[in-house]
């Protein structure tokens, strides 16, 4: 079993930076691909970014890209999110999940990002 936990969400204006992490505990981290996925109010769960076990393969949504890096520490048992050059409409509570492409076996609870403009 493993558990996720973001964190790293908070209130930022247009033009600002915000890192995100997903912290997750057991053993077996390291052998799961790690996703980021978001969430607006009123709309469907997107995906955000993907990078897989050892950090070799990354891709992103086109909305993000040039903006956003993943990252992960395995020895830390935790992925990165660096969220730069933020927009309001990146407005949305950002999930991490283990696993993908197609299905992800464990999610965090989520971390609300807010981007003002």
């Amino acid at each position: 079993q493993v558990q996720l936990v973001e964190s790293g969400g908070g209130l930022v204006q247009a033009g600002g930076s915000l890192r995100l992490s997903c912290a997750a505990s057991g053993r077996r981290f390291s052998s799961y691909a790690v996703g980021w996925f978001r969430q607006a109010p009123g709309k469907e769960r997107a995906f955000v970014a993907r990078i897989s076990r050892s950090g070799g393969l990354i891709t992103y949504a086109d909305s993000v890209k040039g903006r956003f890096t993943i990252s992960r520490d395995n020895a830390k048992n935790t992925v990165y999110l660096q969220m730069n050059s933020l927009k309001p409409e990146d407005t949305a509570v950002y999930y991490c999940a283990l696993g993908g492409p197609d299905s992800y076996d464990y999610w965090g609870q989520g971390t609300q990002v807010t981007v003002s403009s």
